[in-house]
Protein backbone atom coordinates (compact mmCIF):
# COMPACT_ATOMS: atom_id res chain seq x y z
CA UNK A 1 0.00 0.00 0.00
CA UNK A 2 1.69 3.37 -0.82
CA UNK A 3 2.44 6.07 1.33
CA UNK A 4 0.15 8.24 0.08
CA UNK A 5 -2.91 6.34 0.03
CA UNK A 6 -2.29 5.94 4.12
CA UNK A 7 -1.49 9.60 4.53
CA UNK A 8 -4.99 10.62 2.57
CA UNK A 9 -6.30 8.22 4.69
CA UNK A 10 -4.95 9.73 7.86
CA UNK A 11 -5.86 13.34 7.53
CA UNK A 12 -9.90 12.34 5.95
CA UNK A 13 -10.20 10.43 9.29
CA UNK A 14 -8.63 13.63 11.34
CA UNK A 15 -11.16 15.70 9.29
CA UNK A 16 -14.18 13.19 10.36
CA UNK A 17 -13.54 14.12 13.90
CA UNK A 18 -12.44 17.75 13.89
CA UNK A 19 -15.32 19.32 11.44
CA UNK A 20 -18.05 18.40 13.46
CA UNK A 21 -16.27 18.94 16.77
CA UNK A 22 -15.44 22.65 14.83
CA UNK A 23 -19.00 23.29 14.33
CA UNK A 24 -20.41 22.18 17.51
CA UNK A 25 -17.91 24.12 18.87
CA UNK A 26 -18.70 27.20 16.91
CA UNK A 27 -22.45 26.89 17.89
CA UNK A 28 -22.56 26.33 21.41
CA UNK A 29 -20.06 29.68 21.71
CA UNK A 30 -21.80 31.42 19.71
CA UNK A 31 -18.81 31.83 16.97
CA UNK A 32 -20.98 31.60 14.07
CA UNK A 33 -23.45 34.78 15.01
CA UNK A 34 -26.62 33.09 15.50
CA UNK A 35 -27.24 33.99 19.06
CA UNK A 36 -30.88 35.02 18.11
CA UNK A 37 -32.22 30.83 18.03
CA UNK A 38 -33.40 29.21 20.86
CA UNK A 39 -31.27 26.98 22.37
CA UNK A 40 -33.57 23.78 20.69
CA UNK A 41 -32.97 25.28 17.77
CA UNK A 42 -29.49 26.10 17.94
CA UNK A 43 -28.77 22.16 19.42
CA UNK A 44 -30.96 20.88 16.44
CA UNK A 45 -28.60 22.67 13.62
CA UNK A 46 -25.43 22.26 15.16
CA UNK A 47 -26.26 18.49 15.23
CA UNK A 48 -27.26 18.69 11.74
CA UNK A 49 -24.75 20.55 10.22
CA UNK A 50 -21.86 18.10 12.24
CA UNK A 51 -23.63 15.62 10.49
CA UNK A 52 -23.90 17.10 6.38
CA UNK A 53 -19.82 17.90 7.11
CA UNK A 54 -19.24 14.05 8.24
CA UNK A 55 -20.83 13.44 4.99
CA UNK A 56 -19.10 15.77 2.71
CA UNK A 57 -15.81 14.73 4.38
CA UNK A 58 -16.57 11.33 3.34
CA UNK A 59 -17.65 11.76 -0.41
CA UNK A 60 -14.32 13.99 -0.83
CA UNK A 61 -12.60 10.78 0.32
CA UNK A 62 -14.39 9.22 -1.90
CA UNK A 63 -13.30 11.38 -4.92
CA UNK A 64 -9.58 11.10 -4.09
CA UNK A 65 -10.10 7.30 -3.56
CA UNK A 66 -11.74 7.07 -7.29
CA UNK A 67 -8.90 9.25 -8.63
CA UNK A 68 -6.34 6.74 -7.26
CA UNK A 69 -4.20 5.18 -10.50
CA UNK A 70 -5.13 1.51 -10.28
CA UNK A 71 -2.91 -0.42 -11.82
CA UNK A 72 -3.97 -3.97 -13.62
CA UNK A 73 -4.08 -6.93 -10.97
CA UNK A 74 -2.36 -9.89 -12.26
CA UNK A 75 -3.62 -12.72 -9.98
CA UNK A 76 -1.00 -15.47 -8.97
CA UNK A 77 -0.23 -18.00 -11.70
CA UNK A 78 -0.01 -20.76 -9.07
CA UNK A 79 -3.98 -19.78 -7.29
CA UNK A 80 -5.05 -19.94 -11.17
CA UNK A 81 -3.56 -22.99 -11.86
CA UNK A 82 -5.11 -24.40 -8.75
CA UNK A 83 -8.45 -22.88 -9.69
CA UNK A 84 -8.11 -24.04 -12.77
CA UNK A 85 -7.31 -27.56 -11.76
CA UNK A 86 -10.18 -27.80 -8.81
CA UNK A 87 -12.57 -27.16 -11.40
CA UNK A 88 -11.87 -29.12 -14.39
CA UNK A 89 -11.97 -32.47 -11.57
CA UNK A 90 -14.93 -34.85 -11.59
CA UNK A 91 -17.92 -34.29 -9.93
CA UNK A 92 -19.20 -37.96 -10.39
CA UNK A 93 -18.60 -38.57 -6.73
CA UNK A 94 -20.57 -35.96 -5.29
CA UNK A 95 -23.39 -37.07 -7.33
CA UNK A 96 -23.33 -40.94 -6.90
CA UNK A 97 -23.34 -39.87 -2.88
CA UNK A 98 -26.35 -38.02 -3.33
CA UNK A 99 -28.05 -40.36 -4.98
CA UNK A 100 -26.98 -42.94 -2.62
CA UNK A 101 -28.32 -40.54 0.24
CA UNK A 102 -31.66 -40.44 -1.26
CA UNK A 103 -31.89 -44.01 -1.75
CA UNK A 104 -31.21 -44.58 2.06
CA UNK A 105 -33.58 -42.35 2.93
Amino acid sequence: MPAGVVQKFFITSMFMWVAPLAILYGFNHNLLGLSNLSPNAMTLLSGFAAVISVNIVIAFYICMAMKEPSDKHEPDPKFLADAKASVSQPTGEATTSSQSQKKQE
